[in-house]
């Protein structure tokens, strides 16, 4: 059996995982002991009684897997969130959480101790003048195909603030400047020095472009990096990338009303909240930031409780012929049909494909009436069913993928042990070998 080409599968592993906006994952995704045990022994109870099974590998069937997994981590995360498996939505309440009025321009994450005395009915206006912006040094345009620099090996000099580099490359007879060009962008952008390479396609005329992943200038700080050669300077001056085209810059904003300046487009603000500007705001229309309220939190925890559930419903969709007969799409939707009426009393309603919806003004009047503890048992049953979906799913990923059974385990031969690799399909298509 021949397992697929390991980049086919780790780069649409890597797009999938980049992709994931789970709320707050980097917080869930570190583990305690326990938790990492209680992962094993999930996986050892799966494990127990699994057929022998044969896969019929293919691109799709990898990307199905791939996005099951990733969707059903996303779930648990935002689970997670919500007070895991064993707390209620109503362990939110109380919580703080961080809000902007407009996250496109200014994106806020609270980050400060839970159990401190804060005032969570201050806000602070966010007037953002200028991103701060990285370092661009524009090489000049050349004809892809010509050859205007001749064979030799050549050298050029990167100083940063982190320290000096040589790099060294060889034109060979026949290497055009689009060829050495890619060159010079492929040890650019191996060498880990904080630098990032691309080539701005012109048509028939190519452009080496280089610039800084830190943004900002300090003052004693006249570049974040300079590019120089002695004996390759001629060679240099034609690529043109040791010219600065754009200084790195800082960002300019205003904190009610009050003149600031940073040399990240992330920072903190009394060790309570952590900022992200993204654009500039639109004149005298600042952003808002503070402290969201309980219904409010309760009603963006739903709406991502939905969203996961839609995303698993639109990869059961996507993959449908790739399916084994537990069809993903079916399962996912028994847990809508199953709690229909208990999600229509909060405002959720299903509608084409099973996708469901959030009619964010009941579901505001259910979690703030008299009917507040009716509202959170129903949330709380969607989440529960939501969590031993993702617990099931993210444990094995392959249980929706087509499968042919080679062999059942003898239910009547007593204790069944654990089989070594009954779960390494998964795994395995990142393998890239022919077995």
């Amino acid at each position: 059996m021949a397992i697929i080409n390991s980049p086919v599968v780790l780069g649409y592993l890597m797009s999938a995982y980049a992709g994931s906006n789970a709320s707050s994952s980097g917080r869930y995704d570190t583990h305690k002991k326990s938790e990492l045990k209680d992962v094993y022994n999930r996986m050892v109870r799966s494990n127990k009684n699994a057929p022998v099974v044969k896969i019929d590998y293919t691109p799709q069937i990898a990307e199905f897997a791939i996005d099951i997994k990733a969707k059903a981590h996303d779930m648990e995360n935002i689970v997670l969130s919500m007070g895991g498996a064993d707390e209620g939505i109503e362990s939110v309440l109380g919580r703080k959480k961080a809000y902007s009025s407009n996250p496109e321009a200014v994106e806020v994450e609270y980050i400060g101790d839970e159990d401190q005395m804060t005032d969570t009915t201050r806000t602070i206006k966010v007037d953002v003048a200028e991103l701060a912006s990285p370092q661009v040094n524009e090489g000049a345009p050349l004809i892809k195909d010509s050859s205007d620099i001749e064979p030799g090996s050549y050298s050029f000099d990167l100083d940063t603030t982190n320290g000096s580099y040589e790099f060294q490359y060889n034109v060979k007879d026949g290497d055009k400047n689009l060829d050495i060009q890619k060159k010079i962008m492929r040890l650019i952008n191996s060498s880990e020095t904080g630098l990032n390479a691309e080539i701005k396609d012109f048509g028939r005329m190519a452009q080496l472009i280089v610039s800084s992943k830190q943004t900002g200038l300090s003052a004693n700080e006249k570049y974040l990096f300079n590019i120089s050669s002695g004996s390759s300077w001629n060679e240099l001056n034609k690529l043109g990338i040791g010219r600065i085209s754009r200084p790195a810059s800082n960002s300019t904003f205003y904190l009610n009303g009050e003149k600031h300046h940073s040399l990240s487009n992330t920072f903190t603000i009394n060790q309570n909240f952590a900022l992200t500007l993204h654009a500039p705001t639109a004149k005298d229309d600042p952003a808002e930031i503070g402290f969201m309220a309980d219904t409010d939190m309760i009603s963006d925890s739903v709406n991502d409780l939905v969203d996961s559930y839609n995303s698993l419903l639109v990869i059961g969709q996507k993959y449908k012929g790739e399916g084994s007969d537990t069809d993903l799409s079916k399962e996912v939707g028994k847990i809508g049909s199953s709690l229909e009426d208990d999600l229509s009393a909060i405002g959720i309603s299903k509608g084409e494909f099973g996708m469901l919806s959030v009619d964010r003004d009941i579901l505001w009047q259910a979690v703030s009436g008299p009917g507040r503890k009716s509202a959170c048992h129903s949330i709380n049953l969607f989440k529960s069913a939501l969590h031993r979906e993702a617990e099931r799913s993210s444990t094995d990923p392959m249980r929706y993928v087509k499968k042919l059974t080679i062999e059942y385990k003898n239910p009547f031969a007593g204790k069944n042990f654990p089989a070594v690799y009954a779960l390494s399909p998964y795994s395995g298509m990142l393998i890239d070998m022919v077995l």
